[in-house]
């Protein structure tokens, strides 16, 4: 399978940044080239993605993935809360499935089913209200289902693979796979499995309890979370994971590190494991306050932070 021929010759139209919408039978999505990643990042920022595609279903993803080279490099999207694009942009593919593939259902006794591309907070509140416990957590994440799986995403005591039933993934061929939780290696923030897949949907095995309860620790959490981290201000969430029995925001705050400042990039004064953009930050000048902040809690505590975002692309020349 290949994408049709007014469709190639497009994709390989790289100075071109108009949206070309494909005109097949076959490709029903949505192309975009030198499409700026700044659109579509938490933080507003991040260069030009070489080829932005969003897939009109599963089907037609399936179409898409399997006219991409081999080699092509893909870049999988949600809310892009977990991400920094570098100011260079990406020479590659990014597909993006906030959107699409966001459907929610139950398909069995306490399961519930969500698409990728469905928002964790939805997803919570779904279970919730069909008084269904244990994603109440969800909802304090501020991505798609997709991020979630692909990261063990986590928040306020609960972790995503706790609730995996099993998962649906599609390879670079477009063919589905049903897996199970014993087929990967989840930790605190990781998830290995099969090379060259992705995550499509989720079966999530809830615990059955009072909707009201559940729609108020939902309620709780998210208050919680507007009282402790800057929502209002565009970042990625939390940028560093928590090393063993330490809490970054702390490191971060005890190193005295809150309100530090390189160009538009801030260390939030609310919560010290967020950066966010002032409303004129590069990429470079996130990624080099990540860096002054490693810097400064080794030397002061002698830990080393390990990032939880995902730093892509290439640098600007």
């Amino acid at each position: 399978m290949s994408w049709p021929p007014g469709l190639l010759k497009a994709v390989n139209s790289l100075g071109c940044n108009e949206m070309i919408v494909a005109e097949s039978k076959n490709l029903q999505g949505e192309l975009l080239l030198n499409e700026p990643m700044s659109a579509h990042t938490s933080w507003r920022v991040g260069g030009p993605a070489r080829c932005f595609y969003r897939p009109q279903d599963q089907m037609d993803l399936a179409v898409f993935l399997q006219g991409l080279p081999s080699d092509e490099s893909v870049m999988w999207l949600g809310l892009g809360s977990n991400v920094l694009v570098r100011d260079g942009g990406f020479q590659g593919v990014v597909i993006a499935v906030y959107g699409v593939m966001n459907e929610v259902s139950f398909v069995a006794d306490n399961t519930l089913r969500a698409g990728a591309g469905a928002s964790c907070a939805v997803v919570a509140r779904q279970g919730a209200r069909q008084g269904l416990t244990g994603l109440e957590f969800l909802a304090g994440i501020p991505g798609t289902m997709g991020g979630a799986l692909a990261m063990n995403a986590g928040a306020f005591g609960g972790e995503t693979w706790d609730r995996v039933k099993s998962v649906e993934t599609i390879d670079r061929a477009g063919n589905l796979h049903t897996r199970l939780p014993d087929e990967y290696a989840v930790a605190y923030r990781s998830v290995r499995g099969p090379a060259q897949e992705w995550f499509v949907s989720v079966d999530l095995l809830l615990t059955p309890g009072d909707a009201e309860q559940a729609s108020m620790r939902i309620k709780k959490l998210l208050e919680q979370r507007s009282s402790s981290q800057p929502t209002n201000q565009p970042s990625c969430g939390s940028v560093f994971r928590n090393p063993e029995h330490h809490h970054a925001a702390q490191l971060i705050d005890s190193a005295g590190m809150k309100g530090v400042c390189i160009g538009g990039a801030c260390v939030s004064e609310k919560h010290a494991n967020f950066i966010i953009n002032c409303g004129n930050a590069s990429a470079l000048d996130i990624e080099l306050l990540m860096h002054k902040i490693q810097q400064r809690v080794e030397q002061v505590h002698g830990i080393c932070l390990m990032p939880e975002v995902h730093v892509v692309g290439d640098s600007c020349s």
